[in-house]
């Protein structure tokens, strides 16, 4: 009898331990506005350089969607706020890791995705934005 009430207890124990995993999304899916990019013209013409800090919490990127000019340079920096994140851009080849900075240079006009490169639960998957060049 001992026994069998050890077993319900740690099964009840292993239960909240499991549903506690799962907590931390408040269900708001707010819309993330375009940021608002910091662009310096470099002397000898040429693009601009714009500045976006990417801010990474469990589970969305915000901004979610940047916007720059074809020819601009992106210097893009990865800021972890909640959990543990990575950025991947695979068609520009690019990745980064927390406090992370790297510039990009964009010369070709597309839509390009970015995701989380750290499996970081069951948001992992939504995790994603767009650098959209024009």
């Amino acid at each position: 009898m001992n026994t069998t009430r050890r077993i319900i207890a740690l099964i009840a124990l292993a239960a909240l331990f499991a549903l506690g995993a799962c907590g931390g999304n408040t269900g708001k899916n707010e819309a993330s506005p375009s940021p608002t990019v910091s662009p310096t013209t470099p002397a000898g013409g040429g693009g601009a350089t714009n500045e976006v800090t990417i801010k990474a919490t469990n589970w969305k990127f915000e901004p979610a969607e940047i916007r720059v000019k074809a020819g601009d340079t992106l210097k893009l920096t990865l800021q972890n706020t909640q959990g543990a994140h990575g950025i991947e851009i695979s068609d520009l080849n690019v990745t980064l890791k927390n406090n992370e900075t790297k510039e990009i240079k964009l010369d070709e006009a597309g839509s390009y995705e970015f995701h989380c490169s750290i499996q970081c639960g069951q948001g992992h998957d939504a995790m994603t934005g767009f650098i959209v060049v024009e």
